[in-house]
């Protein structure tokens, strides 16, 4: 089934790769940049732009976000703008126009104190800005009335924007050695697969009528690993020698403290979709692929 698409968010590394899958499945997507609906803006004004744009389209995904995690604790406004009002403007304009909503969360709503991969039903306690302005926007998508799924993710990654795979593959190029966290665990997730998932959700929205708003966990597969780890493997594959000092965060300290453990459980998704998603390993070869 073909769709017509609304993306809000064009130049970030999740919406290229809707773009980019989304033409590849056959369905015609339209993006919204950011100097036509800036997520800053007042809640009256997003919802006005956004009711407009959505009027012609089956389905809507919500890619952009605030995600300078360190950046919210000083900027808390324009995180709390962005990742927590605007995501709740959209929605309803959605629900006026009775359009489905696909919107991005992220792995930072929970605290990290889990042993076991985090369920979409766990309780949530953000450390942070960042975490508790995506969790208001989940929340108020949810309140909105409009038909809607949350999709959470974590550790984004592809071979083309500013992420940690390319800032290592950067530094690789003028370093021998490199300090990398070894206390923070989680799954990263290549952005083709993130996109290709969030277009299988968009179209059982179009087609199931009676689904209910729900939230689901959208990685890649595979063990958990540390950033450590992940750093690794990045130049192992890309076949650079690079060595790895494993440090604990405390060595690396930041003006947020990140979750210790992220890894999220996606096998709601991968059921109710029927839907694999592919492991990180997987994700990671095609992601060096398309590296610059």
């Amino acid at each position: 089934m073909s769709l017509h698409i609304a993306l809000i968010g064009k130049t970030g590394q999740l919406a290229r790769a809707v773009l980019h899958e989304g033409s590849a499945l056959g369905h015609q997507v339209t993006a919204l940049d950011r100097s036509q609906l800036d997520l800053s803006w007042r809640a009256a004004d997003i919802e006005s732009t956004a009711f407009d744009f959505i009027k012609d389209y089956d389905v809507l995904i919500l890619a952009a976000a605030y995600t300078n995690v360190d950046g919210a604790e000083t900027d808390s406004e324009t995180a709390h703008a962005v990742n927590g009002v605007a995501p709740g403007a959209i929605a309803k304009a959605c629900a006026r126009r009775s359009i489905p909503i696909v919107h991005i969360s992220t792995d930072y709503v929970f605290g990290g104190q889990n042993k076991t991969p985090y369920k979409p039903e766990d309780p949530t306690a953000p450390l942070g800005v960042y975490g508790t302005t995506k969790l208001a926007g989940e929340q108020a998508v949810l309140k909105s009335g409009a038909k809607a799924l949350i999709l959470r993710t974590s550790w984004v990654f592809d071979g083309t924007g500013k992420n940690f795979m390319t800032t290592m593959l950067r530094l690789s190029e003028t370093r021998d050695a490199l300090s990398v966290v070894k206390d923070q665990i989680g799954r990263p997730t290549f952005a083709g697969d993130l996109a290709r998932a969030s277009l299988r959700a968009a179209d059982a929205l179009v087609k199931d009528k009676e689904m209910p708003p729900a939230v689901y966990h959208v990685t890649n597969t595979g063990e958990p690993i540390s950033w450590a780890q992940f750093a690794i493997a990045i130049f192992k594959a890309a076949d650079k020698t690079v060595a790895v000092k494993e440090i604990p965060s405390s060595e690396y300290p930041t003006p947020v403290e990140r979750p210790a453990y992220s890894v999220l459980d996606t096998q709601d998704f991968e059921t109710d979709f029927d839907f694999d998603l592919p492991n990180w390993q997987s994700g990671l070869t095609r992601a060096l692929g398309h590296a610059s």
